[in-house]
């Protein structure tokens, strides 16, 4: 038999299970911490998985932030100069461009906070809240949308008859908004009252028609014959105009969908992912 080396038995008399066993926990130890260092600091290049998810929502926001804080200027801007401008609803007064413009841009800006915070934290909370608030957008605009096709008659009716009440605030004190909007409108679309240019006369109690109302503008022009006033219905006019342009408001409808899906798609990604490596590490 041979002797020992002198220092105590040698490798050799470890059973070989025992040591690879104890190696094997050994490393796998050591990879889980390494894995649990790696997410919360720098992780490894080939662990894209958990990296990836991040940039790509993170970049995919920052444009969305900088269009909602556009958004937000301008309606700013608009309320700050032009009042209540593009009021033409009576029944909701509150219902201006300026007004929409603030609330959007302010909405939008506020989601792209906490989907950018989530991402960069790698917070679950932060991860679920944004994608159930942009769930609820998405369904929110989608419910609206069937809606409006599916009782588009009825809208129209209630359209025109709120239209027309608002006639009689036209040049009113504390409406200088809903004047200025129907100025520019029956300018532009050369157009004049909601169906007809007679809702004028309702309004003034007189044959006359505001001076945006004439083919040729000169002070007190309303006054004169109705052969010298537009004759088209503003109301069908712009009606006539969207539709022409349905093409392009398809094309933007269908972007904004698309964009919130990817929206969707990141955050659930990421989210998953922060799940998976929670998992991992604890």
């Amino acid at each position: 038999m041979c002797a020992e080396a002198p220092g105590g038995p040698g490798l050799s008399s470890v059973p070989t299970g025992l040591y690879l066993r104890t190696l094997g926990s050994l490393g796998l130890a050591l990879l889980r911490a390494w894995g649990c260092l790696g997410r919360t600091h720098h992780l490894p290049a080939h662990w894209s998985a958990f990296r990836d998810p991040e940039h790509r929502l993170v970049s995919f926001l920052w444009p969305a932030q900088l269009g909602g804080c556009g958004v937000l200027g301008v309606g700013i801007w608009l309320a700050a100069t032009q009042g209540s401008f593009a009021t033409l609803s009576s029944s909701f007064p509150s219902l201006s461009a300026a007004n929409l413009l603030i609330i959007t841009g302010a909405f939008v800006m506020a989601i792209g906070f906490v989907g950018c915070l989530g991402a960069i934290k790698e917070n679950k909370c932060l991860l679920l809240t944004f994608f159930l608030l942009l769930l609820l957008v998405f369904l929110l605009e989608a419910t609206i949308a069937i809606l409006f096709f599916a009782y588009t008659d009825k809208i129209d009716r209630y359209a025109q008859r709120d239209l027309k009440k608002g006639l009689h605030l036209y040049g009113t004190q504390g409406n200088v908004g809903l004047t200025n909007a129907w100025s520019i409108i029956q300018t532009d679309f050369r157009c004049c009252g909601v169906s007809n240019y007679t809702d004028w006369f309702e309004v003034y109690n007189a044959t006359r028609v505001p001076d945006s109302c004439c083919l040729e503008f000169s002070e007190s022009c309303g006054l004169h014959a109705p052969g010298t006033w537009w004759k088209a219905p503003c109301y069908e006019t712009v009606k006539v105009w969207l539709q022409e342009n349905l093409l392009a408001v398809g094309i933007f409808g269908l972007c904004t969908a698309l964009v919130q899906i990817l929206g969707l798609t990141f955050a659930m990604t990421m989210y998953c992912q922060v799940v998976k490596a929670d998992t991992y590490c604890a």
